[in-house]
């Protein structure tokens, strides 16, 4: 498991700037970032370099932030590697809440993010033969 940030953030022009910015004032650095809205405010979702520092600014700059809990899974850069993962899921009766996908440059490999609610998850995925990437390989333990 990985940690992900959520930030739950007001729905206004500027207001995600100045969520980044905070982050980067903080030399966190971002590698994947989403952004789910409603009318009156918006749920952003953010793996980091250092989550727990990225927590700690964001808090002292007035954002309501948590950390989640996710699974990072590492696919080929090709066409059905995402969809290779959810039917393993889906075969297992493993319902994902959400997800999303980044690329590192240069890479051959995605990462695709889980948020899913059965603990059988990481050992299902394993026995299929996917990679679960470790916290360690993502970022420093802060």
């Amino acid at each position: 498991m990985i940690d992900q940030l959520s930030v739950f953030i007001e729905n206004k022009a500027g207001r995600l700037a100045e969520l980044t910015r905070t982050l980067s004032g903080a030399q966190v650095n971002m590698r994947a970032l989403i952004l789910a809205d409603t009318a009156e405010f918006g749920v952003v979702r953010i793996i980091c370099d250092r989550p727990h520092e990225a927590k700690r600014a964001l808090e002292a700059e007035g954002f309501g932030v948590s950390l989640t809990q996710v699974i990072a899974v590492q696919v080929p850069d090709t066409p059905g590697g995402l969809a290779d993962v959810l039917e393993v899921f889906g075969a297992e009766g493993i319902n994902v809440e959400y997800a999303y996908c980044f690329v590192e440059p240069g890479s051959a490999y995605a990462v695709d993010i889980f948020k899913v609610d059965d603990e059988r998850a990481i050992s299902v995925l394993r026995d299929a033969g996917l990679t679960v990437i470790a916290a360690e390989q993502l970022y420093a333990k802060d």
